[in-house]
């Protein structure tokens, strides 16, 4: 095979266990060279245990097999670092030894790269590529004295058998995905990309390339910003000639204006470059990262494009881990040229062992008082707290940490991304999963990377930290991909469902996020919807409860105290609802009397609300339209160590609805994460490897659509059934195939334009006998035009409904249910969940239909049988999830009766998988 036809999709860049990036890439004859340097640089041990001798050098005979490789039979995998091999995996086929499906696999890694768990991830992609190739098992002879190598294969999930030789094992395993693999893969990818974020928001030194004397520069704010916020680890200023900085002093760079990273840097003007510095804003500047003399962890960058080169290969001289870049002029400004420099910033970084923030991002704090952090071009951010935020866009990212400040919401951390090139929100909630800082995650969300990696992880993280989040925008379809997915133009209502299954709390607007926000920083959550509302405004407590009973709470009490009731009073009837056991929150609605101190009544309320036991939670949650300010006011703030407010503050809001709505979405949230513990089931009586096979072999030519024969077999191999029916062409195949069927049957039109109308005029059904067949046949072909009609067994009477799974933009792979006809269809009455679902998830599903009422029964309707729907719906979500090629299913109608369903048409799409993202081993997006 020719290095141009080498399988690409098996290049991926991943994350070592340190968070550090390693490219993997197929091996390459035009390795050789490089290849027998990293034997060379193997200590004698290592090339001992990976040769079982000392093999002090390769011969030239077996570096052009290990070289030149077929792809299929003998695969290597090369992990590098920028031009350097820093591990090896291969496997090669027993076919010879009487074994076809099995393979013998080895890998090493070099001795200083060793403990960064590259073994595990080169041993995942060779597992991948294996069973892509048709194998099923692997083999491996490891000596007994390298008990390391044998950890590797039981550790990351295998059935290991293992069979002693003396001083070798010999160890066999299954490659075959299992839930012990994929819960071993998806805990080493968390540890990883937390560690990753990490490296950027806690490092122990920070070097700011392109730090300008002047304070007008973008260099000179960073640096100025890092200083100011008391960071405690060493900063390093770079303004030289190998920074980039000379040409920083002379053109504005920033969020709004810097050059572009071309693909090929220009030539410019011959310029006399100016002088580093000796200092910037009094601390020692250096020329370029490799001359500062001691490690550094995080660099920021605001240096025009043309110097990203020099930067880059500085970087990773020095060891960087983890860059901020806020230059902008890339992917934001929308032209293909910004895109391709920012593909190839990517690629260069990640290159490098480095992990890239930006480009066009504002920057990373972390208020911690052991790190003290603020990396980011804001003029103003928040004291410390328990939340973390993620957003994008570098401006909405300035006024957002100005609004928390105003409310005095405490952030723990902060990242804005900017075009995400490559650290993304995914990467940010790994890191707030294992961060004992933060309790609430606060998200403003533009797009969903990869959103069945999101789906999956705020799934996890939302079941013990809230998530609140703003889906903003709307993902532009292609016309294409629009006429066949039935699902255009509803990408809102779909936000919602799917950000609901996920257990995160979607809001409209930033207001919205931080009145939410507020009461679940400092405020326990609900056990219950039941509310008492206490104020001396009846007009106020009246809008608080209207708006209280439409966002789902129960009001059980509203006490009126008169608008001249005085400190003693408030605080009694507070006291009381805390201390009533049929009441689970409390909103007090108060407007303090003429020339009366407010600090009194303040001090009253957080009284009140102590608990018995003098801690300084409340046991219930408590919000406030306290003075109608916004955020904690300082009466109702319990400061911490360092003035901030910390949990048991009462927050405050300008308006009652807004006090009873954020105090709704916090009952929400509850209920969602007290629902027991649900898990993706597993399927029985299922075919997985003889569907996955079928469709690869359907799609040899390409992405199309299945015939209704070939969705029919895929389905059955899944145990879904489609009534029986025969494709006819002529008179004779209908009456044949009707008898062999059994009368009554059913002649229907096959086109897409006689499917599914209203009037039925596609179809003929309850033919009872060959004549009435031949007379539907000459009737519907002469109709529509079709050359081919079916001929399909009469199901039983019921309620028709509809299953569908398509491919949305923004959060991939969606499996919808709702009745079936066009006018449903139209009126968009439908519910969405993302792939895969949960047994809780398939009946919620059934459930979000406005129609699905319907499915109840009535007076003469007997109900239709749920279960046999929500078993349908996991059968089908089990499908897609395990045979990803499968891209689009539609199965309409399905007739749902007291006995069960009847499948009674089925079409499906077959493609190839957008990304590998989250469906194999574990690669960065």
């Amino acid at each position: 095979m020719t290095e141009s036809h080498y399988p690409r999709h098996w290049v991926a860049d991943v994350l070592a266990s340190d968070g550090g990036v390693v490219h993997l890439r197929p091996i390459l004859p035009s390795d050789a060279d490089v290849l027998v340097e990293f034997h060379n640089g193997l200590s004698e041990r290592t090339r001992y245990l990976r040769y079982f001798g000392p093999t002090p050098t390769l011969p030239p005979r077996e570096v052009v097999r290990m070289t030149t490789v077929d792809y299929r039979h003998r695969v290597a995998i090369l992990a590098m670092l920028g031009q350097e091999i820093v591990a090896m995996g291969l496997y090669e086929g027993l076919e010879a030894d009487g074994k076809p499906d099995s393979a013998e696999v080895a890998f090493v890694v070099a001795d200083n790269h060793q403990g960064r768990g590259l073994g595990p991830i080169l041993l995942e992609h060779l597992a991948g590529i294996a069973a892509e190739n048709g194998f099923a098992r692997f083999e491996a002879e490891v000596l007994s004295e390298n008990p390391t190598m044998v950890a590797v294969f039981r550790d990351a999930g295998y059935q290991v058998s293992r069979a002693f030789d003396g001083s070798t094992v010999h160890v066999e395993f299954l490659i075959d995905p299992s839930e012990a693999l994929t819960s071993v893969r998806n805990a080493r990818e968390r540890a990883s990309e937390a560690r990753s974020i990490a490296n950027l928001l806690r490092p122990q030194s920070i070097a700011v390339i392109g730090a300008s004397t002047d304070s007008k520069k973008v260099g000179n704010v960073l640096l100025s910003n890092i200083i100011s916020a008391g960071f405690t680890g060493p900063v390093f200023p770079v303004n030289g000639p190998g920074s980039g900085a000379e040409a920083a002093e002379e053109e504005p760079s920033g969020p709004t204006s810097v050059s572009r990273f071309e693909p090929s840097p220009r030539r410019r003007p011959h310029r006399q470059p100016r002088p580093a510095p000796p200092s910037v804003r009094g601390i020692r500047a250096y020329p370029s990262v490799r001359a500062i003399p001691d490690p550094v962890d995080l660099a920021v960058i605001a240096v025009p494009a043309s110097g990203m080169d020099d930067v880059l290969a500085d970087c990773l001289d020095k060891g960087v881990r983890t860059l901020v870049v806020v230059s902008a002029g890339f992917g934001e400004s929308g032209e293909e040229a910004g895109w391709e420099s920012e593909r190839r910033l990517a690629e260069q970084a990640r290159a490098h062992g480095m992990r890239l923030v930006g480009p066009n991002a504002l920057g990373v704090v972390n208020n911690t008082t052991d790190i003290a952090l603020n990396a980011t071009l804001a003029p103003h951010i928040p004291g410390p707290g328990r939340v973390g935020f993620f957003c994008q866009s570098g401006a909405l990212g300035i006024a957002i940490l100005d609004a928390a400040k105003h409310r005095q919401l405490g952030l723990s951390t902060f990242v804005s991304a900017g075009n995400r090139a490559d650290v993304s929100g995914n990467d940010v909630l790994q890191y707030w999963d294992t961060d004992e800082s933060t309790d609430v995650v606060l998200l403003y969300l533009e797009s969903f990377g990869n959103p069945r990696k999101f789906a999956r992880i705020a799934r996890r993280l939302a079941s013990s930290k809230p998530m609140v989040a703003i889906k903003s925008g709307r993902a532009a379809m292609t016309q294409a991909r629009a006429s066949r997915t039935w699902e255009a133009g509803r990408d809102d209502a779909i936000a919602q469902m799917v950000l609901r299954q996920a257990g995160v709390i979607q809001v409209g607007t930033i207001t919205e996020l931080f009145d939410c926000g507020t009461v679940l920083a400092y405020q326990p959550l609900p056990t219950g919807p039941r509310t008492a509302i206490i104020g001396n405004s009846s007009v106020i407590a009246a809008l608080a409860a209207n708006t209280a009973r439409s966002s789902g709470l129960d009001v059980v009490a509203s006490v009126d105290l008169g608008p001249a009731v005085s400190q003693p009073d408030l605080s009694e009837a507070v006291a009381v609802a805390m201390a009533d056991a049929d009441v689970d929150a409390v909103i007090v609605v108060f407007v303090p009397p003429v020339a009366v101190d407010a600090a009194d009544y303040a001090h009253g309320l957080m009284e009140a609300v102590r608990p018995a036991d003098g801690g300084d939670v409340p046991i219930k949650p408590v919000v406030t339209t306290f003075l109608a300010v916004e955020g904690v006011p300082p009466g109702l703030s319990r400061p911490g160590p360092d003035g901030m407010p910390v949990r048991g503050s009462i927050p405050s809001y300008s308006s009652p609805e807004r006090a009873a709505t954020a105090l709704a979405r916090a009952w929400k949230y509850a209920e969602w994460r007290n629902r027991p513990a649900a898990v993706v089931p597993t399927i029985e009586g299922t075919a997985a490897e003889d569907a996955r096979s079928f469709v690869r072999e359907a799609m040899v030519d390409g992405a199309r659509d299945l015939t209704a024969v070939e969705s029919a077999y895929v389905l059955s191999r899944y145990g879904i059934e489609v009534v029986a029916f025969r494709e006819v062409r002529t008179m004779q195949e209908a009456s044949a195939a009707a008898r062999e069927l059994g009368f009554p049957v059913a002649v229907k039109a096959t086109s897409a334009s006689w499917v599914g109308r209203l009037d039925r005029e596609g179809a003929r059904l309850d033919l009872p006998d060959a004549t009435s067949v031949l007379t539907a046949f000459t009737e519907l072909q002469t109709l529509t035009g079709d050359d081919v009609l079916h001929v399909q067994k009469m199901a039983p009477k019921g309620l028709g409904t509809s299953i569908t799974v398509s491919d949305n933009e923004s959060f991939g792979s969606l499996i919808s249910f709702g009745l079936s006809g066009r006018l449903f269809d139209a009126l968009g009455d439908r519910g969405y969940r993302s792939v895969p679902l949960t047994e809780l998830d398939a009946r919620e599903l059934v459930a979000e239909p406005q129609a699905s009422i319907l499915l109840e029964g009535g007076p003469v309707d007997e109900p239709t049988d749920i279960d046999a729907l929500v078993d349908l719906i996991l059968r089908i979500s089990a499908l897609v999830d395990e045979v990803p090629e499968v891209r689009e299913v539609r199965c309409d109608p399905i007739l749902g009766s007291a006995d069960g369903v009847s499948v009674l048409g089925a079409w499906m799409h077959v493609g190839p998988v957008p990304t590998l993202a989250d469906t194999g081993p574990r690669r960065l997006s």
